[in-house]
């Protein structure tokens, strides 16, 4: 299994839409390519942007579905984060279906 922290590549405030892209593209899409799991891991992260969530697992919602978040797991979310991780899923789901 994976683990990404998302605080070393974004800081305490995910706002980078390219550098959530960068690890989608580098690291959550080939690990899911290849039947991995893979933990996005929040811990120092205090805030994100829905653009940055977005950015980083709405790909994979969109190509492999539900599959996706049964390989993805989120670790260390604040409340905020969790919110905003659900707000994304929710909604490419809804569109996905």
């Amino acid at each position: 299994m994976k683990s990404i922290r998302i605080k070393d590549h974004a800081g305490a405030f995910a706002e980078n839409k390219d550098v959530a892209k960068a690890l989608r593209v580098e690291e959550l899409m080939p690990s899911l390519e290849k039947n991995e799991d893979i933990v996005l891991d929040f811990e120092g992260v205090e805030a994100a942007t829905q653009s940055f969530i977005h950015a980083l697992i709405s790909d994979a919602l969109r190509k492999r579905g539900g599959d996706a978040l049964d390989r993805i797991g989120f670790k260390s979310c604040n409340d905020e984060v969790r919110k905003i991780i659900s707000i994304v899923a929710d909604y490419m789901q809804d569109s996905i279906f």
